[in-house]
């Protein structure tokens, strides 16, 4: 149902696949929202809490304007829909970001998963294995979670 789901919308945002892309498939920020869309996409549709924090993040950590990241994101939502794994995504950061930033992209995993103010069972194991795939330790991987699930918590509670 899922699949189903992204290739409506991947169908949506380019019909029949067709379609100019505006981001390379080798670039690191395609590969990064993919990761990113992915994790959104687990709970069902994404809130617009969520979509807005998705927007946000791309805009202040790859330091885009708000159009090139609705573009960024209508090309991850393409790729995303056609992957059959994270590897592909995975490999293309590995190839291209250091560690500092690959702890960064996991980071906003975290901040997306707890955007709705809590972590499933599926988003702490898709974080796990993308993770995982990136390098960064188990160590490294829950210290992030519990920063960003702190921050939020604070942030919960000085609203």
């Amino acid at each position: 149902m899922l699949d189903k789901l992204r290739q409506f919308i991947a169908d949506v945002i380019v019909p029949d696949g067709r379609g100019e892309r505006h981001f390379d498939e080798s670039d690191h920020r395609l590969a990064a929202t993919a990761l990113l869309i992915h994790v959104i996409s687990l709970d069902g549709a994404p809130s617009e809490n969520t979509k807005d924090k998705l927007h946000k993040l791309l805009e202040n950590r790859f330091h885009l304007d708000p159009g090139t990241a609705d573009r960024l994101i209508r090309d991850a939502m393409v790729v995303e829909g056609e992957a059959v794994d994270l590897y592909h995504f995975t490999s293309v950061i590995m190839r291209s970001v250091d560690e500092v930033g690959r702890l960064r992209i996991i980071e906003m995993m975290w901040e997306l998963v707890f955007a709705d103010g809590h972590a499933s069972e599926f988003e702490d194991n898709v974080v796990w294995r993308a993770a995982d795939l990136l390098g960064i330790s188990s160590r490294d991987r829950i210290n992030l979670k519990h920063l960003v699930e702190g921050r939020m918590t604070a942030t919960d509670a000085a609203s």
